[in-house]
């Protein structure tokens, strides 16, 4: 792949990338997007639930083993590294497309809050919990998070440096504030059906396997600089204290 190709393909997979994570949020809250979490033909119980079931292990197993180091090594034997990242994010947002597209709704309600105050509550929460995601996405370079600068540097001959580990903001506080957040816009909703459940429990579980894996990686690139950091940072909840 030329430099040009390359940079258009960064391009591409950074705004799909955008588009697909914005959808999924009106596809979670269900809200302006044409297909949401509880819309569309209801079919049988056990159906809808296999198929819901299955595009979240096909999103969770996709999303954690291209992200390993092991399949990195062998990927990198079949693609340019510039494109690496890229093709992950691009891979990334196929298969939410896939998920929201072929999403089965439940719409058996769980729970459903209609006093006033509690509702914007939830919704302030919902929307907190999505804005502190990117928020702790952008402290950590956006743009090498998504490909970009690697498609950039390739373009102008420029070697491929990976950013140090630091600790900044919220970074200080917990470890995975994007976790953090994705798990406070999946559960702080008004109207809970059984297939927004499933969607939010099968996230959620499969965030936790994903820290889990991504941790050992993390421990494996950067030794003692990140065994201290995890010593001495909680991992979600912010219940030890830094100094500095």
């Amino acid at each position: 792949m030329n430099k040009i190709s390359a940079l258009i393909y960064g391009i591409i997979g950074i705004l799909l990338f955008n588009a697909t994570s914005f959808y999924f949020i009106g596809f979670v809250g269900d809200f302006v997007v044409p297909k949401t979490i509880d819309s569309g033909v209801v079919v049988p119980f056990v159906q809808a639930l296999t198929i819901d079931i299955v595009l979240i292990a096909l999103f969770g197993l996709q999303h954690s083993v291209m992200a390993r180091l092991r399949f990195k090594q062998w990927w990198l034997k079949i693609i340019p590294e510039a494109i690496e990242r890229s093709t992950y994010v691009l891979c990334s947002s196929l298969f939410l497309i896939l998920l929201c597209w072929q999403w089965q709704p439940l719409p058996g309600i769980i729970w459903q809050v209609e006093n006033l105050i509690g509702y914007w509550l939830l919704l302030g929460l919902f929307w907190f919990g999505w804005l502190f995601s990117f928020f702790a996405s952008a402290l950590i370079d956006p743009l090498e998070l998504m490909g970009l600068r690697q498609t950039y540097n390739y373009l102008r001959d420029e070697p491929y440096t990976p950013v140090p580990f630091q600790v900044v903001s919220v970074y200080k506080y917990i470890r995975h504030p994007i976790m953090l957040g994705t798990i406070i816009g999946l559960w702080a909703i008004p109207l809970m059906s059984v297939g927004h459940l499933i969607l939010a429990l099968g996230f959620t579980i499969y965030i936790f396997i994903g820290i889990y894996f991504e941790e050992k990686d993390m421990i494996a690139v950067h030794g003692e600089i990140y065994k201290k950091y995890h010593r001495e940072t909680s991992m979600i909840i912010p219940t030890k204290l830094r100094v500095s």
